[in-house]
């Protein structure tokens, strides 16, 4: 089975060597979205909040370019600078999914790139 990058210019670029995101088959493995303005590259202001929407706007375009949406994701993972903000992230993961909600793991990290407070990758089944 072959591996096909996906690529959008509707999500940030890739800051390494990696692809946006990856399909093998009809299961696509999503990179980690950081809330950086696909725009201009930079980090969006506002509190962790904001930063979950710019990074689950990112997540969105990814899963578009995949040909799929966030309602075919069957997995997160949510990193967190700080487990304190669960709750906040949670408020707007529910803007973006409904039930029955993809399969998550939460994490809390000691950094993220370019300082970013939330980052979130997933997996997405087409089909």
């Amino acid at each position: 089975m072959s591996r096909t990058p996906i690529h959008t210019d509707h999500a940030p670029a890739a800051i390494g060597p990696y692809s946006q995101a990856v399909r093998m088959g009809q299961t696509v493995f999503l990179s980690g979205q950081i809330p950086l303005d696909p725009a201009t590259g930079e980090l969006v202001d506002g509190d962790v909040a904001a930063q979950a929407r710019q990074s689950f706007d990112n997540l969105r375009a990814v899963c578009e370019a995949a040909g799929g949406s966030l309602a075919q994701v069957a997995r997160l993972g949510l990193y967190l600078t700080d487990l304190g903000e669960f709750a906040a992230v949670n408020a707007v993961m529910a803007e973006y999914f409904q039930a029955p909600y993809p399969a998550r793991s939460t994490i809390e990290v000691s950094g993220l790139p370019k300082g970013a407070a939330f980052e979130v990758d997933a997996i997405l089944v087409l089909g």
